[in-house]
């Protein structure tokens, strides 16, 4: 749904699956999760969230967005905020693409973009790259903008990842 038909509770519901879910990783990667908070940068515009009798079983956000291509600005729908709950792992996101390929193409988008930590990379080729949902691209530097800016650090990042495209309105040549 639309990211303003959340209601508190639901944003507190998001907040603590996302807490349980990034918190393995890292305390650092729960962070941003403190509270009600339910985003970590940029808030999505659309979410895909799933039930199940335990509650939020997974969740993707998406945000259209335009990237820098080569010199070419080039419209996507950037997907982020993909968990799964633990004992769910493996069945999620291969389910929220298919969920989320109508929203995609009914905003007239042409590529769905995210991105990845190498150490997902086997994970992501099995799930999405192997079904035909996506390409994965390795060896790209992706420049961004911290979503907190301090007066000591630069608020640019510059992150190895795996480029994960799902190609939606085009084909991803």
């Amino acid at each position: 749904g639309w990211e303003s038909e959340l209601r508190l509770s639901d944003h507190a519901e998001l907040a603590e699956f996302f807490r349980k879910s990034y918190g393995p990783t890292g305390a650092f990667n729960a962070q941003p999760f403190e509270g009600n908070r339910s985003w970590a940068g940029a808030r999505p515009e659309v979410r895909v969230i799933g039930y199940d009798a335990r509650g939020i079983a997974a969740h993707i956000g998406l945000l259209r967005r335009f990237i820098n291509v080569g010199g070419v600005d080039l419209l996507v729908g950037e997907l982020g905020l993909y968990a799964v709950r633990p004992d769910l792992e493996g069945l999620g996101i291969s389910q929220a693409m298919r969920v989320m390929y109508p929203m995609l193409q009914q905003l007239g988008i042409p590529f769905g973009f995210g991105t990845v930590r190498p150490a997902l990379e086997k994970h992501m080729t099995r799930l999405v790259e192997r079904q035909g949902l996506a390409t994965l691209i390795s060896g790209i530097r992706v420049r961004s903008t911290h979503p907190d800016v301090y007066p000591n650090l630069s608020p640019i990042r510059i992150e190895d990842v795996i480029v994960v495209v799902f190609p939606v309105g085009r084909s991803i040549s």
